[in-house]
């Protein structure tokens, strides 16, 4: 089992910046992969940055690519999302979700089998 809390989010002007977190607990961290997904209304769940388990592979999807930094702390069982030069299409709920099954990383939220509660960001133009 694997627990995961979000946190980080708000309300910030386009160009600006925020950094999510993804605390973990349960089943030892640096064993598995991790991604950032998010669900803006009446859309469906996408990717948005993955990392492997040591942190050496990191996905994005190409509309933060340049943006957006995904990194973890093993020692902190944490995973972040860096983002910068927000955009009012970024505004969504954000969701960090855990992998333990597969040895590759993933990009589809089919693929992840633990995740959080979702932190709110919204981007005013």
């Amino acid at each position: 089992q694997v627990q995961l809390v979000e946190s980080g989010g708000g309300l910030v002007q386009a160009g600006g910046s925020l950094r999510l977190s993804c605390a973990a607990s349960g089943r030892t961290f640096s064993s598995y992969a991790m991604g950032w997904f998010r669900q803006a209304p009446g859309k469906e769940r996408e990717f948005v940055a993955a990392i492997s388990w040591s942190g050496s592979r990191k996905y994005y999807a190409d509309s933060v690519k340049g943006r957006f930094t995904i990194s973890r702390d093993n020692a902190k069982n944490t995973v972040y999302l860096q983002m910068s030069s927000l955009k009012p299409e970024d505004t969504a709920v954000y969701y960090c979700a855990a992998d333990t099954f597969n040895r590759v990383v993933r990009t589809s939220p089919l693929e992840y089998d633990y995740w959080g509660q979702g932190t709110q960001v919204t981007v005013s133009s």
